[in-house]
């Protein structure tokens, strides 16, 4: 079972409305520090998302090579809805939706049936 993801991200308001308000998913905790605004945290599924301002331990600088896929049922009316917000399609299986976040993580939508 998934406990969260965590994302470092370049704009969190900017990558709350891509997950929140395209994706769907729902805001459960903004978190603040000194510096204001540090990370809003999603709800998906069992799981959190957490879109963060800064990442901790080792890692690349900037991005993530890993992929955050969420399921779904109808991939032709996720690939419309996609297209209509201006989000291009990176690659695509029989099954599955792969495109990119505002900052070029990967992300999937996928009707295979995992379970």
């Amino acid at each position: 079972m998934i406990h969260h993801l965590a994302l470092r991200v370049a704009d969190l308001e900017r990558s709350r409305a891509f997950y929140a308000d395209l994706l769907g998913l729902a805001e459960r905790r903004r978190l603040t520090d000194e510096r204001g605004l540090r990370a809003i945290w999603l709800q998906a599924g069992e799981a959190v998302l957490m879109l963060e301002r800064e990442l901790r331990g080792r890692g690349p600088a900037e991005g993530s090579a890993h992929l955050l896929a969420f399921a779904v049922e109808d991939l032709a009316g996720w690939e419309a809805k996609l297209g209509a917000a201006g989000v291009a399609i990176d690659d695509r299986t029989a099954h599955t939706l792969y495109f990119r976040d505002p900052d070029g993580h990967r992300v999937g939508v996928s009707a295979y049936k995992a379970l």
